[in-house]
């Protein structure tokens, strides 16, 4: 009972009288509630005959399905439980993630980051809030293996460690709702959101390993323009493309008809585009043609 505060010792024992099960049994279900936010409970106890699972105003179940006795202690003891943690909970529950691995088992991220990070029951720990402080209180936090994350929605923040420093993402305007680890090839983890499912590398990242990430360069305008080779100083400019497409424009009109003069102007139109001409040869040579007509 380490991670239990001088208050959280008295509970268990009292509990532990009332109900006739040991302080382990009474301090296993106890972390098995403050994990399920208060409401819920999963655990695997020898006294509560192995695995199990406990929901306030819900269901029971326990391994041995018709040993209603034990259904009843489980309850009994769950609800008190629950009842005891809220009148302790220094601040509000944080949700969940629901995460899923390769295999398609769900596994349901414990809430409230560690034991005892927000209820009075349980020794502070120091690592339980382990995303950068300026961040705030999370709106839902969870792991799985050993990847920790924690979800800032207001402010679009995604703060996630493997043990080391956190990696803190900018969550744009996904709506992010669970994560996921894929192995193989190359082990990533993902997340889904209003999109369906995105890896997680697909996010600009804010800072690493606490240090702030420059954001990346918007590139202008004019950086994506593609350059223009200019021709040699001794050639015109807009002789840098083929000729024929410059000398149709001198043909009399007798060898070409209204249609081919049209052709000619988008002909010269693209030429002035493209920077072969210049905006004044290409309206002197329109005017000429079209006089034509």
């Amino acid at each position: 009972m380490a991670n239990l505060s001088p208050s959280g010792i008295q509970l268990v024992q009292n509990l532990s009288q009332r109900h006739g099960v040991s302080t382990d049994a009474v301090t296993h279900m106890l972390i098995a509630v403050q994990n399920g936010n208060g409401s819920m409970a999963q655990f695997s106890h020898p006294e509560f005959g192995g695995s199990g699972q406990w929901m306030s105003g819900g269901m029971t179940m326990v391994s041995d399905l018709f040993n209603n006795h034990l259904k009843c202690l489980v309850n009994n003891l769950c609800s008190d439980i629950s009842n005891a943690l809220a009148n302790h909970q220094t601040t509000p529950f944080s949700g969940s993630f629901q995460s899923q691995s390769q295999n398609g088992m769900h596994a349901q991220s414990q809430a409230a980051g560690q034991i005892g990070s927000a209820n009075s029951l349980f020794v502070p720990d120091p690592s339980a809030n382990w995303w950068p402080q300026e961040l705030g209180t999370p709106s839902a936090i969870g792991s799985q293996n050993t990847v920790r994350y924690a979800y800032f929605s207001n402010s679009h923040r995604l703060a996630v460690t493997t043990g080391g420093q956190p990696w803190v993402y900018d969550t744009l305007d996904h709506q992010i709702g669970g994560f996921g680890q894929q192995q193989g090839g190359g082990q990533s983890i993902t997340f889904t959101s209003q999109y369906g499912t995105v890896n997680l590398s697909t996010l600009p990242v804010v800072s690493r390993d606490g240090v702030m990430v420059p954001p990346a360069p918007i590139q202008s305008a004019a950086a994506l323009t593609p350059v223009q080779v200019s021709p040699p100083a001794t050639q015109p400019a807009f002789n840098a493309q083929p000729t024929q497409s410059w000398a149709a424009a001198e043909l009399p009109l007798n060898q070409k008809s209204g249609e081919d003069i049209i052709a000619t102007l988008e002909r010269l139109g693209g030429l002035m585009e493209k920077g072969y001409i210049s905006k004044e040869e290409f309206a002197a040579k329109k005017s000429e043609l079209l006089n034509r007509i």
